[in-house]
């Protein structure tokens, strides 16, 4: 097993991980990335992406990541392929298994990102960014004047369905239960809302239609009684969920109730020389705006912990 050694690592290669590998590597700090399996993060199963600021006329999402490796790389940045399996935070350096590889570093970046909830539906992969989506902030605005459906019954989803009515023509929200799970204040004005509807009782069996290339409707099944019905809609906002991509780190870093790492005073988590950014640390905003600028918080944070130690 070759080793290798760096003052900055960085785990993950979404909007956060690559704007921390470009600060560190325009800081001198030569950090080594490893964008692990899901190379580019989520923006990667986005089509276009219009709310990052530069783009006037938008940009692809998996262009848009490949133009910040790029510039990432161009300072010096070290991207590696692979999967890290092991990480140790007991002692400085840390020591993390990636592969063939074990790399010894001063200082830990994570930028492991979230993975949204999915159904597991086969035409919900085919479908994902063409008209499947599990951000309303980010793809609402493509649905202007158009039928849409949002799975999910907690706060995040019907948060979601009311956010949608600004573009939708209507908006029917598909739940497993007879009641949601959502606050009171959240069920009220969604259920206030004249463009909002509720499927009760029922699960999305197929999303239609792959061989079209874009959504078309949903097949909805009845839990109660077993009956399916289809439901014309344009797109389909999937809202049961985020999962942090933590389980590298176990129990050796702080996180909150629902598994984020927690961070203080910018970026730090726990364990001194251990910074996290994105959406590993974030479940409130989840935008690629805000994951580059705490990538960015993570860097300055990890260049001055560094100088404090006298690297």
């Amino acid at each position: 097993m070759a080793t290798r050694t760096r003052d900055v690592t960085v785990i993950g290669s979404g909007p956060a991980g690559l704007t921390a590998a470009l600060y560190s590597a325009r800081a001198n700090l030569k950090p080594l990335v490893i964008e692990g399996l899901e190379a580019g993060g989520q923006l990667m199963l986005t089509t276009a992406v219009e709310n990052f600021p530069g783009f006037t006329d938008g940009i692809m999402g998996p262009d848009l990541m490949a133009a910040m490796r790029g510039q990432a790389e161009r300072f010096g940045a070290e991207i590696v392929r692979g999967n890290v399996t092991s990480v140790d935070l007991s002692a400085r350096p840390f020591v993390i298994v990636a592969g063939d590889d074990r790399i010894e570093t001063q200082t830990l970046i994570i930028a492991t990102g979230a993975s949204a909830k999915l159904l597991g539906l086969p035409s919900e992969r085919a479908l994902m960014g063409h008209g499947v989506s599990t951000c309303a902030t980010c793809d609402g605005f493509f649905f202007r004047g158009k039928p849409i459906a949002v799975v999910g019954g907690g706060d995040s989803a019907l948060e979601e369905a009311i956010f949608l009515t600004r573009f939708a023509s209507t908006v029917t929200v598909v739940h497993r239960r007879d009641a949601f799970r959502a606050s009171k204040i959240m069920q009220d004005k969604a259920l206030a809302n004249s463009k909002i509807s509720v499927e009760w009782d029922s699960e999305v069996v197929e999303m239609l239609d792959p061989t079209h290339g874009a959504v078309t409707g949903i097949v909805l099944r009845n839990l109660k009684t077993g009956a399916e019905k289809t439901l014309a809609v344009d797109g389909i906002f999937v809202a049961i969920g985020h999962t942090p991509n933590t389980t590298l780190f176990g129990d050796s870093l702080e996180t909150d109730g629902t598994g984020y790492l927690v961070t203080h005073d910018g970026s730090r988590t726990s364990i001194d020389g251990v910074f996290a950014c994105g959406d590993v640390q974030d479940h409130v905003y989840r935008q690629a705006i805000t994951a580059a600028g705490s990538g960015c918080m993570a860097a300055l944070d990890a260049e001055r912990f560094l100088e404090a130690q006298g690297h």
